[in-house]
């Protein structure tokens, strides 16, 4: 695996996501992520996570990917100084090879939002906020765990929104992301009153039939 110094590191997201897939390693370990982005800490492991999560993976895997964003988020939310991850959560891996192809899909529209991104609204990425963001982006990644079929873009894409502006510590991203919760959170009341109501009628007509 690569080792990575980053005293002085001024490279931007978007070259680290690009160079990590140059590697002649058929597999991009999770060790070799936490490594990679350094100081940039739980932002940027949240962002990627959550971008990975997000594409359309086989079944199951969310459940798999899905554990160290719980984990990260909830080490967010005890403001945990910090990135930590079980030996067996850091050999997780993805074939690199994918991961280019995947990479090469999303790397132009990040450097995009990296040149419009910049420090603002403070306010929104304070201690508190921080804590906030965690236990949301814990909730969300429960979510995502869940085996529900279609269920895991939204939540994935409001985590890696949240990363991208806790690592650019940009509060108006930031503030996208409690737009994306909340409407996560929305469709997940309504997914749950729709089939709590199919379920009660089902239930009344079987008892009827008796």
């Amino acid at each position: 695996m690569p080792v990575y110094s980053y005293q002085s590191d001024s490279r931007t997201f978007s070259q680290v996501i690009e160079e990590l897939g140059h590697s002649d390693e058929p597999r991009l370990c999770l060790d070799e992520l936490v490594s990679a982005f350094g100081e940039r800490g739980f932002g940027a492991l949240m962002l990627f996570l959550g971008l990975v999560n997000a594409l359309p993976l086989p079944p199951g895997s969310t459940t798999v990917l899905g554990a160290p964003l719980l984990l990260l988020s909830l080490q967010l939310a005890f403001r945990t100084d910090r990135v930590w991850l079980p030996r067996w959560a850091l050999k997780a891996s993805l074939d690199r090879a994918a991961y280019r192809k995947a990479s090469a899909r999303v790397i132009k529209p990040i450097r995009v939002i990296e040149r419009l991104s910049k420090p603002r609204l403070g306010f929104m990425t304070s201690e508190t906020s921080e804590i906030l963001i965690g236990v949301i982006c814990s909730l969300l990644a429960l979510i995502l765990i869940l085996p529900i079929w279609g269920g895991n873009m939204a939540p994935a894409l409001t985590i890696a929104v949240f990363g991208f502006g806790l690592m650019q510590r940009d509060g108006l991203v930031i503030l996208l992301g409690w737009l994306g919760a909340a409407l996560c959170l929305t469709i997940l009341w309504l997914a749950w009153e729709i089939i709590t109501g199919i379920a009660t009628v089902t239930w009344t007509w079987a008892t009827g039939l008796f």
